[in-house]
């Protein structure tokens, strides 16, 4: 499970009340929030995690590509 610092779970609490408060006039405690933020972290950040290395290894190969051509561009041509 990811970790969170206390500070950025804090900060994400806040952030849940204010969206809950806003957005469907619900009024919830630092502790429901934090629970939510738990059950978030639990369930749904494996597939954002896994998206940003799907992501990251999509660049990594676009780069390899890249890479490749390059050093086929500078090799010398070998005359026996």
């Amino acid at each position: 499970m990811i970790k969170l610092e206390r500070a950025q779970k804090e900060a994400l609490a806040a952030a849940i009340q204010e969206y809950m408060e806003d957005e469907l006039e619900v009024e919830i405690g630092q502790f429901d929030s934090e629970f939510l933020i738990d059950f978030i972290t639990e369930k749904l950040a494996p597939f954002y995690y896994n998206k940003g290395i799907e992501d990251a290894k999509s660049v990594i190969e676009r780069r390899m590509l890249e890479m490749n051509d390059e050093l086929y561009e500078i090799e010398q041509e070998v005359q026996l």
